[in-house]
């Protein structure tokens, strides 16, 4: 553990989950390479349109609704009902395969396990103090044995903005119903997570499960409290 920042008393932690818990790169590959396939056997005008269509078509939608950018389970789902339009189906027909479509890639973008060794990093941290999830995705915590750690999962939506917007981790804090510096907020992303921390008044924790962790090659706003060598240090926060 390397520690940037004066460390104070930690009663509780959140925690960001893709990229932190877990590498979250191939999940989503997999997913989407699912879900075309899906979409070429079931809806071949759909699956020729081209890369930039898609761009424009997510583009358009953010632009009419910009709460879409938080929240990218909805903007998936709206972009697949609005591609869905080349194939001339009723209102209703195309509102079901686009959810259908929608089911079957969450189902596969959730369809992983989280290594034991981190489940038993958060079942030590749980017994001790309250843990909440803080995610700009839409992971299946309970699907993916997560679920039982965390005394809440905050996602953002288009009410909730996604981090480094504070909304959440005052959300978060709310809950908690303890000081923002006595809160831990664990995560991978500098901007997103120790940036969207820090403007919270949280301490943060840097930990990155799907790159080696060189500050000198990411984008750095502010430090963290502390940057970790794996999870298992947390512990000694206890």
């Amino acid at each position: 553990m390397q520690c940037y920042r004066p460390v104070q008393p930690v009663k509780a932690m959140t925690f960001d989950l893709d990229d932190t818990l877990y590498d979250n790169g191939p999940v989503i590959a997999s997913a989407t390479a699912s879900l075309n396939d899906d979409i070429a056997r079931l809806y071949p005008a759909t699956a020729a349109l081209p890369a930039t269509q898609w761009t424009t078509i997510k583009r358009d939608l953010i632009k009419a609704n910009p709460g879409l950018a938080s929240d990218m389970g909805r903007l998936r789902y709206e972009s697949l009902y609005a591609a869905l339009a080349v194939e001339k189906l009723a209102d209703e027909q195309r509102k079901a395969a686009a959810q259908s479509l929608f089911d079957a890639f969450y189902d596969a973008r959730s369809n992983f396990s989280v290594d034991n060794g981190i489940k038993q990093v958060l079942a030590t941290l749980a017994e001790k103090m309250p843990l909440i999830a803080i995610t700009n995705g839409n992971v299946d915590t309970v699907k993916t044995g997560l679920s039982e750690y965390f005394t809440a999962s905050l996602h953002a939506s288009v009410g909730r903005p996604s981090k480094p917007h504070r909304h959440m981790f005052d959300e978060a804090v709310a809950m908690l119903k303890l000081p923002p510096e006595n809160v831990l907020h664990v995560g991978d992303n500098l901007e997103k997570d120790i940036l969207g921390a820090h403007r919270a008044g949280l301490q943060s924790a840097w930990y990155a499960a799907n790159r080696p962790m060189n500050l000198q090659r990411e984008p750095v706003s502010v430090l963290p409290t502390v940057q970790l060598a794996n999870l298992h240090e947390l512990t000694w926060f206890i």
